[in-house]
């Protein structure tokens, strides 16, 4: 078996098959893109703590113990997965870049990567959406002076001193870059395209089963997947109403263009700026999946909890419903099992 990606989903799908008695290196590999342990998360912004981040859970076997809050979530999971990697044996394999899966010979997936081919009777595809930033496009998005970033490249509040910036995204990433720019910068202005919905009181399991639902509906249907924090809303707590009373979450509608010198709207509403952040999301990277031909009508690929409904061989797991740290633990134990099921030649339900 291959198991494509070592962040949470590809860790924790390698946990499960150990734990089953699968051996690394002779039943599964782990190829893994990044340079080192820690999955995206070694990419995040210095600024963003570990006691900044919200809902993150520990890999199965091993709880992240005593993290010091004030620590970059960078440095603190890289630690913590390295030490996941080595504790269990994993023998991820890095850097791996995979290029393409297609039909094989006799039933079988051929992974083509930079490191070689592998053929495989399953797949577990957990390569998330870090590397597939998503940029709007917008009329003039071209003719800007200033810098255009993602949240992808965000380097942190201090390279916005005395700058314009306008945020683009009423997600997590964007309220959390306005709060951490605001202060520097010399002027920012909110954009999005809905009006930001938040969540105020516990969001307690009830809750979170919920959006979990909703999401899972969209993947069932073939759509292409939703965040969960896209139907849940976000948190108000006391940071958010402090953000609000100042004036830094004051939301503006979707500018309908771009300029040289800023962004306009139709009614004549301009602003000037030096730099547009866009903290516009992610999409799963499966491109690589292409020749497969798994995408459905709708965009996305249908699944059924981690199984491909097209190719009961392909287990996508951190994709939709499972995209949680705690979403990914479940569905690697769930994929392993569907896996073990297929190679004893149990018949997977339709």
């Amino acid at each position: 078996m291959v198991v494509i990606g070592a962040g949470q989903a590809g860790l924790s799908s390698a946990y499960h098959l150990r734990r089953t008695g699968f051996e690394p290196e002779r039943d599964f590999v782990v190829l893994d893109h990044a340079p080192q342990p820690g999955g995206a998360w070694q990419f995040r912004w210095p600024t963003l703590t570990y006691g900044k981040v919200h809902g993150m859970h520990s890999l199965p076997g091993m709880e992240l113990m005593d993290a010091d809050p004030a620590r970059p979530s960078s440095e603190v999971i890289a630690e913590y997965f390295d030490h996941y990697e080595q504790t269990f044996d994993l023998r991820v394999r890095r850097p791996v870049d995979v290029r393409t899966v297609r039909e094989g010979d006799r039933g079988r997936l051929l992974v083509e990567t930079s490191a070689g081919t592998w053929s495989t009777r399953a797949l577990i595809n957990a390569t998330g959406t870090w590397d597939r930033p998503f940029w709007p496009r917008y009329p003039g998005q071209e003719t800007f002076r200033g810098r255009q970033l993602h949240t992808a490249q965000y380097p942190g509040p201090e390279e916005f001193a005395g700058q314009r910036v306008v945020v683009v995204g009423g997600g997590t990433s964007g309220t959390q870059h306005l709060m951490e720019i605001a202060p520097y910068a010399a002027e920012t202005t909110w954009v999005t395209r809905r009006p930001p919905v938040f969540h105020e009181g516990p969001f307690d399991e009830g809750t979170g089963r919920a959006a979990v639902a909703l999401v899972e509906e969209r993947v069932r249907q073939g759509l292409p997947p939703q965040s969960v924090v896209s139907v849940t809303g976000l948190p108000l707590n006391d940071t958010i109403r402090r953000a609000i009373d100042d004036g830094v979450l004051d939301r503006l509608p979707m500018f309908d263009r771009i300029t040289p010198d800023g962004v306009e709207w139709d009614d004549g509403r301009r602003v000037d700026a030096d730099i547009i952040l866009w903290a516009t999301g992610f999409r799963a990277a499966i491109d690589h999946l292409a020749p497969l031909r798994l995408r459905e009508p709708g965009g996305g690929i249908r699944v059924e909890g981690t199984r491909a409904v097209a190719d009961p061989r392909i287990h996508l797991v951190g994709y939709g419903p499972s995209a949680s740290t705690i979403g990914a633990n479940r569905a690697g134990r769930s994929a392993v099992r569907d896996i073990r099921r297929l190679l004893a030649g149990v018949p997977v339900a339709a």
